[in-house]
């Protein structure tokens, strides 16, 4: 039994092209995200005569950098922009993916402070509006921050130093003295 399953496996060079069959065995990935992830240019194909999919080694790393990514739960968008420089067409060198890592690095990083601030925020005052937590009496009197636009307005990214400005003068309020 074990030599049968043997047989079902093609070994390929590292310059030989993998059907869809063999890319999807080799990534986890079913062959209809394969064609998606390839409508939206994250990954390319050629075809062989017969007018199937052939895929190049080197896009195993690109299908499983995006298989990462989702199970982190980083949209399609950011990978696209983390991925623009680096070729599809030719394998990438050591110094395309160094771009591309610098890049998405700095992605993950704004991504990871917004987990961290929501992590510290979360039994508190986020100025969404409903008032139900102690601190909001003093973070957001009277909804006050609604006036700044929807949503829970001290996870924001902000901008506007002066919102910031008035959220650390908050938030010393807060602490004990």
């Amino acid at each position: 039994m074990g030599a049968e399953a043997d047989t079902d496996r093609t070994v390929h060079g590292p310059d030989e092209p993998l059907t869809i069959g063999e890319m999807s065995r080799r990534t986890g990935v079913a062959p209809s995200a394969l064609h998606f992830y390839e409508s939206l240019g994250l990954i390319a194909s050629t075809r062989s005569p017969g007018n199937q999919r052939r895929y190049a080694r080197h896009m195993l790393r690109r299908v499983s950098l995006i298989t990462v990514a989702k199970r982190l739960g980083i949209p399609l968008a950011d990978v696209q922009q983390a991925f623009a420089d680096v070729p599809l067409t030719q394998t990438p060198s050591h110094a395309d993916w160094q771009r591309a890592s610098r890049r998405w690095k700095r992605v993950l990083e704004r991504r990871r402070e917004g987990i961290e601030r929501l992590e510290r925020e979360l039994t508190g005052c986020i100025g969404c509006g409903c008032l139900s937590m102690k601190a909001c009496g003093l973070l957001n009197p009277d909804d006050a921050l609604g006036s700044r636009g929807a949503g829970p307005q001290r996870l924001r990214d902000h901008d506007d130093d002066d919102a910031q400005a008035d959220d650390a003068q908050a938030e010393d309020a807060l602490r004990p003295r």
